[in-house]
């Protein structure tokens, strides 16, 4: 049987208002898209001079670079990942930016293996 209580001694929300995006920053999506179209060495430099944090988890992987944390992030971290260009890969559970390259078919092999990686703050030693 169906029930139309809501029990809110819970706290506890429907899909509709957990999904909710009021709470979450906003992306210019403008600058977003301009970020994508960024180089290896473009984006490296942006982040080593608008987010330390980032840069110091950059690993660049052929062209691309990968940011990966060990837990989930929080909307604020993920939005600015988003607005820096990068997007979220689910089966790499990693956060990759193409630096101005996209490939149109998936990738069956890791592309470490295939094209090496460095982390980009090991440079700057």
């Amino acid at each position: 049987m169906k029930t139309t209580n809501q029990n809110t001694k819970s706290g506890l929300k429907n899909r509709t208002e957990q999904s909710s995006t009021e709470h979450r920053p906003q992306i210019d999506l403008n600058k977003r898209s301009e970020n994508r179209a960024l180089n290896t060495e473009g984006l490296l430099a942006l982040l080593q001079s608008e987010a330390p944090r980032f840069f110091e988890l950059a690993e660049v992987v052929g062209k691309w670079v990968w940011i990966q944390f060990e837990r989930k992030q929080p909307s604020e971290v993920t939005s600015v990942l988003a607005e820096l260009g990068f997007h979220w890969n689910n089966a790499r559970q990693t956060w990759q930016h193409p630096c101005g390259t996209n490939r149109r078919e998936r990738r069956t092999v890791d592309p470490r293996q295939k094209y090496g990686s460095r982390f980009a703050a090991a440079n700057n030693t």
